[in-house]
């Protein structure tokens, strides 16, 4: 069974939407075991509450040596001056008995984003994500322009080659956008195929 690791920060909802879509999309494809997780809040409770975190998020925590636990991992963060947001940075800075082991090298990974306005930093927080995943050894894998709405001009949405991105609004009041969804799920499909397909052949060579 391959498995796939879709691992999330969200602060208002937006990107915990998206990362249901991935993994819905990773599920789709026979043979996947997905789960489900999220980074710590680092944010304190009383700042959260009054700045209108979305803090009834279901997926349980992850803790940074579950990653070696998979064949894949799709990670999604918001933006935060076109960087991930200081909690998934936070989390992947504890990956360093992972990076010293080798732990991840060869397995999948992959970015998605959300970003308040539509020239926010959508590509410049997913391709310097990369950086951290290359260290790691990681086989990157992003949105292919197989997917449909990447080239969608009938309205203003989010999308990007290097991974699914959604526009949240400057106040977090847009909703992400049918186009978006199809992205995420489209994205966790393929990283789930290309995955499934890397296991395959590692097995085989195995034989």
């Amino acid at each position: 069974m391959t498995k796939v690791l879709v691992l999330y920060y969200s602060s208002w909802g937006h990107v915990e939407s998206m990362a249901e879509s991935v993994a819905a999309g990773a599920r789709s494809v026979d043979g996947v075991e997905v789960d489900l997780r999220r980074v710590p809040e680092l944010v304190p409770d009383a700042v959260a509450h009054s700045s209108h975190y979305k803090l009834d998020q279901p997926a349980p925590l992850a803790k940074p040596e579950a990653l070696a636990n998979y064949d894949a991992v799709v990670f999604g963060t918001p933006t935060r001056f076109g960087n991930m947001a200081a909690q998934m940075r936070n989390f992947l800075d504890r990956t360093g008995g992972l990076w010293a082991k080798g732990s991840l090298i060869g397995k999948v990974g992959s970015v998605f984003a959300v970003t308040g306005t539509q020239h926010g930093g959508q590509e410049t927080t997913i391709t310097s994500f990369h950086t951290t995943l290359l260290h790691h050894g990681m086989v990157i894998v992003g949105l292919p322009y197989s997917f449909d709405g990447l080239v969608n001009m009938d309205e203003i949405t989010g999308g990007t080659p290097y991974g699914a991105t959604a526009l949240a609004g400057a106040d977090g009041s847009r909703p992400v956008s049918a186009n978006e969804m199809a992205g995420a799920y489209f994205q966790g499909r393929h990283v789930a195929i290309v995955t499934r397909a890397l296991v395959a052949g590692r097995q085989q060579l195995k034989a």
